[in-house]
């Protein structure tokens, strides 16, 4: 009982030193693209390029973005197979 205790303390201070570690990371601040949260976490316009594009950027852009929605549609049918 002492042991499973202990273990747990040592459990607790080990994450709250990771987590403290990870936190203080240089780029781990807002504006960084590490981040959990980004623009597009809540608001998927929010991430949407207006600009111009390059010769040939944008249709491989919009080529890209087929591909990653197959694959994403190919993994959820797997997944309710």
């Amino acid at each position: 009982m002492l042991v499973v205790s202990a273990v747990r303390r040592c459990s607790v201070v080990l994450f709250l030193s990771v987590l403290m570690t990870a936190c203080s990371m240089p780029g781990s601040g807002p504006g960084s693209s590490r981040s959990f949260f980004n623009e597009c976490t809540f608001s998927f316009g929010g991430c949407m390029y207006d600009g111009p594009y390059e010769p040939g950027e944008e249709q491989y852009a919009e080529e890209e973005a087929r591909r990653l929605n197959r694959e994403q549609l190919d993994r959820l049918r797997q997944l309710s197979l």
